[in-house]
C-alpha cells in the first residue's frame, strides 16, 4: 500500500478502571503497548514457533476445530472467489491441537498453504490456559477469550457488533482501522454470503485498486494503522472497520468480545436486514420520513421519544427490562407471520 496512513493512538499506565472509563467510554481505537507481556504465553511466543506450539500443546484436550485452508496462490488472502459465488478457500474439520501442529510444521516452504484456525473458544480448546494468562482489563465473566492461530493472512476490513481486545502472543500483526462512517468507501461485499459471518470489504488492503475502488482513497484519509507485535493488545470499539495482517509463518492472537447490551437483546444486523427489507425500495421522500422516525425512536436525538406517555402506557417504548424485550419479539413475531 502506498498511501500513508495515520498511526494509531497509544496509551501506557491504564488499569481496568481507566480502560472503561476513558478509552471504552469514548469508543475511541487504542494500542496498549505491552499489555500481555507477562503472559507466560507470550514469553513462550517470544522463543518462536516450537516453543509457542508446546506452551499451547499443554493444554490441549483433542477438542474439534474447524481450519481454513488456500492454496499458495491466495497469498494469505481469504476472499470470495472471482464470481463472488463461493470462497478461494476451503473448510475443514479436524482435531484443534494437529491443526496448531500442521501450522507450525508448515515453516519457511514456498509453496506453503494459507491455513488459519479463527475465533476458537480457548476454554474449550485449550483449558486451564486462560487462567495462566488472564487480560485484567474486564470483570471476570466477560474474560472468555477466543483464539486464532495461523501463519501469513490479509483479513480484509470488516466490523464486529461487540467492543474487541486482542492480544498478539506470537508473530506480528497489522491492523488498520476505519471509522463506522467510512462504511460507503470500503465497498462492502455481501451482507448475507460472507466468509466468517461478518460483511467485509472488498478492497485488498495490501494492494488496493483505487481504479476500480476511488472512494476507499477517502476511507485511507481517515484510516489508522498499528503493527504490535507479541505481548501488545489493541481496543477495537465496536463497529469500526478492521483489516488485519499476520505478518510471520506461526501468529497466535487471543480476543476478547464484549457487548453493552443485555444478553437477550437483538442483535444491530437483524434491524438492518429488515430495513432493506421493508425501507430501501421506498422512494426517496418516503425514505426521509422514515430517517426521522428512527432517529426519534431507535437514536433517540431528541431525548426519550415516551416522555409523554404514562409509565403504563408506553407499550413498546417502555423501560427495558426482559417483560418488555419478550414484549417486543411477541410483537415483532405478530407484524412477520403473515408475510413468512
Amino acid at each position: 500500500m502506498t498511501e500513508a496512513i495515520a498511526p494509531l493512538e497509544e496509551v501506557a499506565g491504564i488499569d481496568a478502571a481507566r480502560f472503561q472509563a476513558e478509552i471504552v467510554t469514548a469508543a475511541r481505537p487504542v494500542v496498549l503497548r505491552g499489555w500481555v507481556e507477562a503472559w507466560p504465553a507470550v514469553a513462550a511466543g517470544r522463543e518462536g514457533t516450537a516453543a509457542a506450539a508446546a506452551y499451547l500443546d499443554r493444554f490441549d484436550c483433542g477438542a474439534p476445530a474447524e481450519a481454513f485452508v488456500g492454496p499458495p496462490a491466495i497469498r494469505g488472502r481469504f476472499f470470495w472467489d472471482d464470481d463472488i459465488s463461493g470462497f478461494n478457500f476451503e473448510r475443514r474439520p479436524g482435531a484443534f491441537g494437529s491443526i496448531v501442529a500442521a501450522i507450525a510444521g508448515i515453516g519457511d516452504r514456498q509453496d506453503a498453504p494459507a491455513v488459519y484456525v479463527g475465533s476458537a473458544p480457548v476454554a474449550q480448546v485449550l483449558p486451564g490456559f486462560d487462567r495462566e494468562n488472564r487480560l485484567g482489563l474486564l470483570p471476570p465473566p466477560l474474560e472468555d477469550g477466543r483464539i486464532w492461530i495461523g501463519n501469513e493472512s490479509a483479513v480484509s476490513a470488516h466490523f464486529d457488533e461487540s467492543d474487541n481486545v486482542a492480544c498478539v502472543v506470537a508473530g506480528r500483526r497489522r491492523f488498520t482501522l476505519f471509522p463506522p462512517e467510512q462504511v460507503a468507501n470500503l465497498y462492502v461485499g455481501p451482507l448475507d454470503f460472507t466468509m466468517a459471518g461478518q460483511p467485509a470489504s472488498m478492497v485488498d488492503l495490501r494492494e488496493p485498486d483505487l481504479s476500480a475502488h476511488p472512494r476507499f482513497r477517502d476511507a485511507l484519509a481517515a484510516a489508522a494503522t498499528a503493527e504490535l507485535g507479541p505481548g501488545d493488545a489493541i481496543y477495537i470499539p465496536a463497529l469500526w472497520w478492521h483489516g488485519v495482517e499476520a505478518l510471520d509463518r506461526f501468529n497466535i492472537l487471543v480476543n476478547y468480545w464484549w457487548r453493552d447490551a443485555a444478553p437477550d437483546a437483538g442483535a444491530g444486523m437483524e434491524v438492518l436486514a429488515h430495513g432493506i427489507l421493508g425501507l430501501a425500495a421506498l422512494p426517496p421522500a418516503h425514505r426521509r420520513a422514515w430517517r426521522a422516525m428512527f432517529d426519534h425512536y431507535v437514536f433517540r436525538e431528541g431525548g426519550d421519544p415516551a416522555a409523554h406517555l404514562p409509565p403504563e402506557r408506553r407499550g413498546i417504548l417502555g423501560a427495558p427490562s426482559p417483560d418488555l424485550r419478550r414484549k417486543i419479539r411477541r410483537f415483532l413475531q405478530q407484524m412477520l407471520g403473515t408475510r413468512l
